[in-house]
């Protein structure tokens, strides 16, 4: 039997999906309803937007979602209410749109946190005719007996298959789980999501999970997930199989998200404090024990992108802070930043440690 309060969160779910389903321009909107995200509504309930607070900032998971023509109302009443509670802002992905609302307000600042690619899926055929490296990536799974097929939500919700591939594939990523706008927990959400899944030999080896973009007619690519097992082109032959699919449906937007710390976005008067170059620099160049920017930019990229749009985090400060970044870090984290940085710390070492492991094993067992 719900509880008062487990009623009312459903309800505030179901009311802020509506609102998605009507309002959702942001390639990210729909993340809104992933698990863990809190939900603000305007007075009137005509806009929803979703965040995560950390000390006194409040971020917020893109822009507040509403009609074009109420952004910038609906932005005030969220940080009004932020305010309300001694919170700064800082809108994480907010794109374009806020952008403009917010116009030359003062007492914002911007900062660029990389680019994700888009295409029109309508472009799909003519670009794979050009990449003979991608086709061959695609026969190789293919000739390992790898076939892509879209299962129904009904089937794919909470499937065990498809959990053992999650589980095997956070066990190998380098940094502890995220959450807040990558939540990987979502097969309990699927909705209005569509599961394409991988099978080689009647077993899930990988899935690709696409949730809607409504107002731009398209789909986010928001997680590719792969099982150890998984032959090499699996991930390409998923994504090709969500494109056909989108071409076939006469969509019109395809993003694989964004690629954090993208060397191909420039954009000067979002460049930040001085300190955070070189924070974010450090990171290109030696973060990758944590997380592959530069293989994952590599790998969108191989799908030739029409364009990349620049993504930015926008807040209503003056100056863009360490306590803004520790924010955004507590909200992908879930907890404290300290503790997630000391917990990927560990994980790295453990990881290193095991591959050392493996690497002596292997040279003792052939030479000796």
């Amino acid at each position: 039997m719900q509880t008062r309060e487990s009623e009312q969160a459903t309800g505030d779910l179901a009311k802020a999906r509506d609102l998605v389903l009507r309002h959702g321009w942001l390639a990210t909107a729909y993340q809104i309803l992933n698990p863990g995200i809190r939900l603000w509504f305007s007075a009137q309930g005509d806009a929803v937007a979703g965040y995560a607070d950390w000390g006194r900032v409040r971020v917020a998971a893109g822009a507040p979602i509403c009609a074009h023509g109420r952004l910038a109302e609906a932005a005030a009443g969220f940080e009004a209410d932020a305010r309300a509670e001694g919170m700064s802002v800082c809108y994480f992905a907010a794109g374009s749109r806020l952008e403009d609302a917010l116009g030359e307000a003062p007492g914002y600042s911007k900062i660029l946190l990389g680019a994700q690619p888009v295409w029109n899926p309508s472009a799909w055929p003519g670009i794979l005719s050009e990449r003979p490296s991608l086709r061959a990536q695609l026969s190789r799974a293919r000739n390992k007996g790898v076939t892509v097929a879209e299962w129904p939500r009904e089937k794919a919700a909470d499937h065990p298959g498809l959990r053992r591939c999650l589980k095997d594939w956070l066990s190998r990523r380098r940094m502890p789980s995220m959450h807040f706008l990558v939540e990987p927990q979502t097969l309990g959400r699927l909705w209005d999501r569509r599961m394409f899944v991988a099978e080689q030999g009647g077993q899930p080896v990988a899935f690709l999970l696409a949730s809607p973009v409504p107002m731009r007619k398209g789909w986010l690519i928001e997680q590719i997930v792969r099982a150890r097992s998984a032959p090499n082109g699996t991930a390409e032959l998923l994504v090709d199989a969500a494109f056909r699919a989108a071409e076939s449906e006469g969509l019109e937007y395809f993003t694989l998200g964004l690629s954090p710390l993208s060397g191909i976005a420039h954009d000067a008067r979002a460049a930040g404090p001085w300190w955070l170059a070189l924070v974010f620099r450090w990171l290109r160049l030696h973060g990758s024990r944590f997380y592959n920017f530069r293989g994952l930019e590599r790998f969108k990229s191989k799908f030739s992108p029409a364009e990349w749009e620049p993504i930015y985090a926008i807040c209503n400060q003056p100056a863009f802070t360490p306590r803004i970044l520790l924010a955004i870090a507590a909200a992908f984290g879930g907890i404290s930043p300290f503790l997630f940085m000391a917990m990927a710390l560990g994980k790295a070492a453990r990881q290193e440690g095991y591959w050392l492991w493996s690497r002596t094993t292997r040279y003792l067992a052939r030479y000796w």
